[in-house]
């Protein structure tokens, strides 16, 4: 029989703030990237925007005592930069002030808030002063974590700096499909990259100087998985997971941490991007490798790799029919194992799941909603990072994404990835089949996966 979680073990839901909160134009908060992108024609399926969204910034204490009602002991939630910094440059209060009753609200549920500081959301304003392509946005950055720490660094002792870099890079700045919309080239995604680390580092530092505070990133790499678990499999897997043989710079998981822990970008990086490198000027490496208190790691799926030839990694087609979630995604639960596994092995820090989840075609029945599919994709992941836990490795936590349903970016409100349904009429929130069983494998440790 499987040992059960560890009694201490973290228990949480994630969202994002332009995702759920509304408020678009509320108490001074200023317009994000997100906001413009949102109204942009075209840009979003249906044509929808996260004006509304699902009114969170009106109806938090609500969503509190459901989360009470869940059993979860941990919120992962980010801050909406505009809504403190409305031009990226000077401080407004009113918007600060319902971070502050949100963060009570939480401990008055015994609920611990894992704060992120950057989900995507920049002030549309410091965008148009260059963005992550200007140096002077990592000090902008590092006045709002200074004065998220301040404000809240009584309460809040879990900070993550920026949730997925590399979506950023890859999505927003390359491709353009997300805010602010660029199609940049090979040295400005480079370029922004840099930057990012580096206002990570300088907002890493500011946490450092609080007492008791700990601070993480949130990254999602591509991670590959052992077609079979044998120690050629299991090492090609490894080895494509941290390089680019198989990815290339945007979303290998080495390029965004390896400068954080090693102090160092990879080998890699400098020979694959000799003509696009930005200026790295004197102490930004140091900067950057300001210590992780422990490791955040968003992970929803993974491609198998064999090993092929001369022992080279070979990524193995997908099997006729295999599952994926209503968002196209290919549900392969060993990903949780082998991420943690891996990450483990290369950067020896506590690791917490703090995105894991799956968009599921849910239906509104007289009887509430009945998501078999989600459920069983649950039970899958959790069962994967049971073993993990069960063979030691570190990981201390587990955040299920999402809470609710939400604003799912460039797909407009179609995927549904929450545990509450969401009735975007009535703002009704209704708890699905797999809220009622997390909140099961929570109370239990997980004894029935």
């Amino acid at each position: 029989m499987n040992k059960l979680f560890p009694e201490n073990f973290i228990w949480g839901t994630s969202t994002a703030a332009y995702q759920i909160e509304g408020a678009a134009r509320e108490d001074g908060k200023g317009e994000s990237v997100w906001d413009a992108f949102s109204h942009t024609a075209g840009k979003i399926d249906d044509g929808y925007t996260g004006d509304v969204a699902c009114d969170h910034y009106h109806r938090y204490r609500e969503d509190v005592s459901l989360m009470a009602d869940l059993g979860v002991n941990a919120y992962r939630f980010s801050v909406s930069w505009p809504r403190l910094f409305p031009d990226g440059k000077h401080f407004q209060s009113k918007g600060a002030d319902f971070y502050s009753r949100l963060i009570d609200a939480l401990l008055e549920k015994g609920i611990r808030p894992f704060l992120t500081m950057h989900h995507w959301d920049m002030p549309l304003a410091l965008h148009r002063e260059g963005g992550w392509l200007n140096r002077d946005t990592t000090d902008r950055f590092a006045d709002y974590a200074a004065k998220l720490v301040s404000l809240y660094g009584d309460r809040v002792k879990d900070f993550t700096t920026i949730n997925e870099p590399q979506t950023i890079i890859g999505n927003a700045y390359e491709h353009g499909w997300h805010a602010p919309g660029l199609c940049a080239n090979r040295a400005d995604c480079l370029l922004a990259l840099h930057h990012m680390l580096l206002a990570h580092g300088k907002a890493a530092a500011i946490v450092h100087e609080h007492r008791g505070a700990r601070v993480s990133i949130a990254p999602s790499g591509k991670i590959y998985l052992p077609a079979c678990e044998t120690e050629a499999d299991i090492s090609c897997a490894r080895d494509a997971t941290f390089s680019t043989v198989l990815n290339d710079y945007d979303w290998s998981l080495q390029t965004y941490i390896d400068p954080i822990v090693f102090g160092d970008y990879p080998k890699e990086y400098y020979q694959k991007n000799a003509e696009y490198l930005p200026k790295i000027e004197q102490g930004d490496l140091k900067q950057i490798s300001e210590p992780l208190d422990f490791l955040c790691l968003n992970v929803y799926n993974g491609n198998f790799v064999a090993s092929g030839n001369e022992g080279k990694p070979e990524l193995l087609r997908e099997s006729a029919g295999a599952p994926r979630t209503a968002t196209g995604w290919p549900v392969t639960p060993e990903v949780v194992y082998w991420g943690v596994r891996f990450l483990n092995e290369r950067y020896k820090l506590n690791i917490y799941i703090s995105e894991n989840g799956c968009a599921v075609p849910d239906l509104l029945s007289p009887d509430g909603v009945h998501d078999g599919a989600r459920i069983e994709f649950m039970r899958r992941y959790l069962a994967s990072l049971l073993r993990a836990t069960n063979e030691g490795l570190p990981v201390k936590g587990y955040f299920y994404w999402s809470l609710m349903d939400n604003f799912e970016w460039a797909a407009g409100y179609r995927p549904r990835f929450g545990l509450l349904y969401v009735d975007y009429e009535t703002q009704e929130r209704i708890k699905k089949d797999s809220f009622s069983f997390y909140a099961e494998v929570i109370r239990s440790r997980g004894k029935n996966l």
